[in-house]
């Protein structure tokens, strides 16, 4: 469909195998709390490419500090959790506890990761997506202090992504570095990437 951009189809369910089924051919789901799960797959296509990770001064500055503690997968409920909480410039959100049960069951399942960012022993910020083979999809971050969500995006792109999906194009993302790119070579891009070697997500140098 050309209107709404990327809509592909509505219902079904978020069962484990149809999420990686669906993420597999470049499809999310995107939808309101009480209406039937929509599954999208826009064009243009958001992503941040290897190299490409716009870093300002400041926050190359932050990171070389250490300011934050960085860790991956040891708190991924809390993490949506806080992705799903109420923002400022928004009314509700897209992750409703459906959405949450489901990503935490791939989580279970080593599909689903997260990145957190620490201080003085509290999560201040951090990102959740999905990896399969080489690539990374992203789903939601959040901070609770200024560039905690940044930090966590420097030490996800610290490892050999061959593509980082970010969905929609947003000016956040794109002060950042990420691109549209026309769905053909996302699709491209994607079928190189998931039958690529998993990228374990740990330790890195940044």
């Amino acid at each position: 469909m050309l209107e709404p951009n990327g809509l592909l189809a509505a219902g079904g369910d978020l069962s484990v195998e149809r999420l990686v089924a669906a993420y597999e051919l470049g499809i999310f789901p995107w939808y309101s709390e009480g209406d039937p799960i929509l599954w999208w797959s826009p064009n243009p296509r958001n992503v941040l490419l290897p190299g490409t990770l716009r870093i300002s001064r400041s926050l190359r500055k932050r990171v070389r500090k250490c300011e934050f503690e960085v860790s991956f997968d040891t708190a991924f409920d809390a993490v949506i959790s806080a992705c799903a909480a109420p923002r400022r410039d928004s009314e509700g959100t897209w992750i409703s506890l459906e959405m949450q049960s489901a990503y935490a069951a791939l989580h279970a399942r080593g599909i689903a990761h997260s990145v957190e960012c620490w201080q003085h022993g509290e999560i201040v910020g951090g990102l959740y997506g999905i990896a399969i083979g080489s690539v990374f999809f992203g789903e939601s971050m959040f901070s609770r202090v200024s560039d905690a969500s940044k930090v966590a995006l420097v030490h996800l792109c610290a490892h050999p992504f061959s593509m980082i999906d970010c969905q929609l194009t947003n000016p956040h993302l794109s002060s950042l570095g990420a691109q549209s790119i026309a769905r053909a070579q996302f699709e491209q891009l994607l079928r190189y990437g998931i039958q690529r070697s998993s990228v374990r997500l740990g330790d890195v140098c940044v």
